[in-house]
């Protein structure tokens, strides 16, 4: 096999259909390559695709020694770990269904999902998700074993239905002569139409729903996606995110088999920055939050750096955003503007990017939400090749995806290979291709009002195509769209994002539909925020006092002011400018219902939990007394007790004339 990428023949292509046929041929092809990395003790462990092969294997006939059927649904709960990766494709190789569960979900999120899938199975990354799952098992009676990886903390507990990973794993290694047979058949009875795994989605509106993905979803998917980015078992990759998100599946199993690159897990949630570091991977993918926290926390370092420092940083990072993003899409730019960059890249940007981990970066993705141009157009000019992709579980991921030298930050790209997209009448964006999901599981009243006969999905996005370039530009959510009451349109997540931009908001949420103006809640970022305060001499005791400090107030009542004027160049949004606002007293959190385990606001809880304080920004109030339930990290519920003020912002007329909201 020559050169970087993996090359298989049409007969050999023709047997790839499922993972653990991927995995078996790159235990041949790539037997040597580093296939996954973790840290563990501050120290990185590698396994090759060859010994990988022999952990799966083990894994498998473990799994049938305690009885694992086809069919079975199999609850993976944990960060990322190699070994939970091996135990989703030990369930695959014994005709299984890995079903992944976000590891920060209450027990009760917890138990709809593993009662839902009739989970037989649940492997556990540690005692945490162990004891979740034994707390729900009262509601939940289908589980009958209950597997675990790390072993601190289980000695205690009763091992009548519950067993060490390592154990089983050891079991299925000293029966191999019982099971191997068993398990290359079981194998073997693996095709494109056999259930690769069952995510669920984020459940913004309801509860979430089941989508099975197909081995065809994935491996066509898989296939596409690396030769559009010419992906090469050469990159790597660090898995961070959910397990249970499908972006970390597509892009730590689906594409890391099909390539062969190499997946690194850091060594937990606090050390990833570093470990990130340390790996320096190629490829990368990132949620727009991630990107705004890497943001915000350079610019807090600028604040504390010295004079002279802060004076160059500003200075060559204004001539990056001038043309760093030409100089990476291969545009002309005169040579003294070259030369300038280069030395700015050896005295500003070569270093930045080496403390972000983002020094050897060929490929980076963000999706998931819109990101703003400002944060996007500033790595890009770093001369890191960010992109943006549109995608859905129900999609396997790709929708829609950036070429290299046809990225800007207001469209999603053009349709990814084997992807038809249209816009229907309504404004909504339909999709069909070869990762299109199976069906919503024990749903088919969604699945039929998802995915037409024909296999048009619906994704519930508002969206057009550019006539020029034919790149799609998503609005917003097709539900959120709507109308002010005269007739304007109302697209809250254009200024949300625009309002994101500020280092020290975290999270915006506008309302206005059906109304005569936008008013917002707020969330400051307690990082960004209280490092401000630190440096200003502003003593606070919580989130609280510090969001109703009347100089906080006033900063983000800028932020708005000056957000507003954008929005007001654009005729077709100009009705979006926020009127009033409100810094909330608390930040918005999945634990208490108001956003996803995924971080996406669910808006219309949101007005519901907080409808006093809505009516108090419509109804002209000057501050509002309120009450909030919220959840504390061991399950206990308590009440928080606030009187927030609201505040007037300045909106820009059509002529451009400043004018105080009424």
């Amino acid at each position: 096999m020559g050169g970087d990428r993996v090359v298989t023949t049409t007969a050999t292509q023709s047997a790839l259909e499922s993972v653990p046929a991927l995995l078996a041929r790159n235990a041949i092809e790539n037997a040597n390559l580093t296939a996954y990395r973790e840290k563990e003790f501050g120290i990185w462990q590698s396994w090759t695709w060859k010994q990988v092969k022999a952990e799966v294997d083990a894994l498998a006939m473990g799994f049938l020694a305690l009885g694992m059927a086809p069919g079975d649904h199999v609850a993976i709960i944990g960060r990322n770990r190699p070994a939970l990766y091996w135990s989703m494709v030990a369930a695959q190789s014994v005709g299984a269904v890995p079903v992944a569960l976000y590891q920060d979900a209450a027990a009760d999120e917890m138990a709809y999902v593993l009662d839902h899938c009739g989970a037989r199975f649940a492997i556990c990354g540690d005692q945490e998700q162990v004891d979740k799952v034994i707390e729900v098992q009262e509601k939940v009676s289908g589980i009958e074993q209950i597997l675990y990886l790390d072993k601190r903390g289980m000695r205690k507990y009763d091992h009548a239905r519950m067993n060490w990973l390592m154990d089983v794993q050891a079991e299925g290694l000293a029966a191999r002569s019982r099971f191997e047979g068993e398990l290359k058949t079981r194998r073997a009875a693996l095709n494109y139409d056999s259930t690769c795994v069952m995510l669920y989605t984020s459940g913004t509106t309801g509860k979430p729903k089941g989508v099975v993905l197909s081995n065809r979803n994935i491996l066509e998917t898989a296939k596409a996606s690396c030769q559009f980015d010419t992906l090469t078992r050469k990159d790597e990759i660090l898995a961070y995110l959910p397990m249970a998100w499908v972006g970390d599946f597509i892009f730590s199993m689906g594409q890391a088999y099909w390539a062969g690159f190499c997946v690194n897990c850091p060594e937990n949630e606090t050390t990833m920055a570093a470990d990130l570091r340390e790996i320096g991977p190629t490829y990368f993918f990132a949620p727009p939050r991630v990107f705004e926290t890497m943001l915000t926390q350079v610019m807090i370092r600028m604040e504390d750096a010295s004079a002279a420092k802060k004076r160059m940083f500003d200075k060559y990072m204004a001539h990056a955003r001038k043309v760093g993003g030409l100089i990476l899409d291969g545009k002309p730019v005169s040579a003294g503007d070259r030369l300038k960059y280069r030395m700015g890249e050896m005295l500003v940007y070569g270093p930045l990017k080496n403390t972000l981990g983002l020094s050897n970066i060929r490929v980076a993705y963000t999706a998931g939400e819109a990101i703003g141009p400002e944060i996007f157009d500033f790595y890009r000019s770093l001369g890191i090749n960010l992109k943006q992709l549109y995608g859905q579980t129900e999609a396997s991921v790709f929708i829609t995806q950036q070429p290299d030298g046809e990225v800007r930050s207001d469209t999603v790209g053009v349709p990814s290979p084997g992807v038809e997209v249209k816009i229907a009448e309504s404004g909504e964006v339909f999709y069909r291709s070869p990762g299109v999901f199976v069906e919503y599981y024990k749903n088919p009243e969604s699945t039929a009002s998802t995915k037409d006969a024909e296999g048009w999905v619906a994704t519930g996005d508002a969206g057009f195509f550019e006539p020029d370039t034919g790149h799609l530009r998503i609005i917003d959510r097709a539900k959120d769209v709507g109308k002010m009451a005269d007739g304007r349109m109302f697209a809250p997540k254009y200024v949300e994002n625009k309002l994101k931009f500020y280092p020290n908001i975290l999270e915006a949420v506008v309302f206005g539909n059906g109304r005569d103006r936008c008013v917002a809640f707020i969330n400051i970022d307690l990082n960004a925020v209280g490092n401000w305060a630190e440096r200003n001499n502003l003593a606070y005791s919580s989130y609280q006092e510090l969001a109703g400090h009347p100089r906080v107030l006033a900063t983000i009542q800028e932020h708005v002011e000056a957000v507003n004027a954008s929005v007001a160049e654009d005729p077709m949004l100009s009705g979006c400018q926020i009127h009033r606002f409100l810094v909330l007293h608390k930040e918005l959190d999945a634990d208490d219902g108001e956003m996803t385990r995924t971080r996406k606001v669910r808006r219309n809880i949101v007005a519901e939990k907080f409808a006093d304080l809505i009516e108090g920004l419509y109804g002209g109030a000057d501050s509002v007394y309120t009450e909030t339930e919220v959840s504390y990290e061991d399950g206990r519920k308590g009440v928080l007790k606030a009187t927030v003020e609201l505040r007037d912002a300045k909106v820009v007329a059509p002529d451009g004339q400043r004018m105080a909201a009424e």
